[in-house]
């Protein structure tokens, strides 16, 4: 454990590198906000090459991270583990903390406030660990030597705030591509996304991608104006190829917009993968959807990107690094936040933005990009 008598720098201090022989990063959050992490790996192994920095992420999010070139070990926690009954879930949990502490960690770089990152962070015992500053109880204070400030509402972005925890201990990200966004797909994903684009005569470039759903039902744009901007992309001659998760709700918003359309599209929805889903991306011309996963591997595959977004921070949570149009609404409002207007799933902000506005930024990015 962590001993009372670690080191207490003081603010500002900076970390000494040549000392720090491997490191852990830990977000415990959801898929698009781990794959928003990849730029930490990159700036700590240019900066410290000698180091070894290795993940800690839920096993289904880890795709956003597999294969990264400058990620050790990726290592994950199986939300299923409590599904499993007491006894089966602590062996799980000791042979999580039994790898961890055999890496020997120097540094511990814990993303959020989520406790099991700090408990964690206590039985490795490094001699510098991070973490974000806020009122997050006593074993916080007692576990980490370095805490970064988080500014509040949509003020910087994600990237950037990650990088504040660097920041913090003196490590700063060089500018551009030295913080872009990294995601491998793989030779496998890519292998089987050709085959389901030639069986369906489409070539690379040749299609928009449209991704209309988000788990949070709150962030979706309306299916009738998503069947307007379908069905006038369409009229302009552009071939739509339509994605979407596995889960029955986002299945039903692809169901419901297909059936309405003028023409017929290529539905991918539910056949693919998340490393499918970005090969397909970076194949694509132009990438159209709500704030969502999908929107940031667009980002991170260099795939332009209309995005559309409500309640949640066009600032803090939009593409990064990548040919953009980012739509929102006047509503004095947003970004609130909440799970629709008066938490009742539809947000109102998001229904005022027009499908004009979506076909007018699409014709612009692809005008640009031609």
């Amino acid at each position: 454990m962590m001993s009372s008598s670690i080191w207490q720098p003081l603010p500002g201090d900076a970390v000494a590198l040549p000392d720090i022989r491997r490191v852990l990063i830990i977000k415990l959050r959801h898929i698009g906000d781990v794959l928003l992490t990849s730029p930490m790996f990159s700036v700590f192994a240019a900066q410290a090459p000698h180091a070894e920095v290795d993940a800690l992420v839920y096993r289904d999010t880890a795709d956003m991270l597999s294969g990264h070139p400058a990620i050790a070990q990726l290592h994950t926690i199986d939300r299923r583990w409590k599904r499993l009954g007491p006894v089966a879930q602590l062996r799980h949990e000791w042979g999580l903390i039994r790898t961890l502490r055999a890496r020997r960690y120097d540094l511990v770089i814990h993303l959020t406030e989520h406790w099991r990152g700090a408990w964690l962070t206590r039985l490795l015992g490094p001699r510098y660990a991070v973490a974000p500053a806020g009122p997050y109880g006593r074993l916080f204070d007692r576990c980490f030597t370095h805490r970064y400030w988080v500014p509040p509402g949509n003020r910087r972005h994600t990237v950037e705030i990650h990088l504040d925890s660097l920041r913090r201990i003196g490590v700063y990200p060089g500018d551009g591509r030295a913080r872009a966004l990294v995601f491998e797909e793989g030779a496998a994903a890519h292998g089987s996304v050709d085959r389901m684009l030639a069986e369906r005569g489409l070539a690379r470039g040749s299609f928009i991608a449209v991704h209309p759903a988000s788990r949070w039902h709150f962030k979706c744009w309306p299916v009738e104006h998503m069947v307007h901007l379908i069905d006038g992309l369409q009229s302009q001659h552009h071939t739509v190829v339509l994605t979407c998760g596995p889960d029955p709700a986002e299945l039903e918003i692809n169901r419901a917009i297909t059936t309405r359309l003028r023409q017929p599209v290529v539905d991918l929805g539910g056949q693919l993968t998340l490393k499918e889903l970005g090969a397909l991306i970076r194949r694509a011309k132009l990438f159209i959807g709500v704030d969502s996963a999908p929107m940031h591997m667009a980002a991170a595959v260099g795939t332009p990107t209309v995005a559309l977004f409500g309640p949640s921070g066009d600032i803090e949570w939009g593409p990064w690094q990548v040919p953009s149009r980012v739509l929102t609404s006047d509503h004095r409002c947003r970004p609130c936040g909440f799970d629709g207007c008066g938490g009742g799933k539809r947000s109102e902000c998001l229904q005022a933005i027009a499908p004009e506005r979506a076909l007018a930024a699409a014709e612009e990015l692809l005008g640009a990009a031609a």
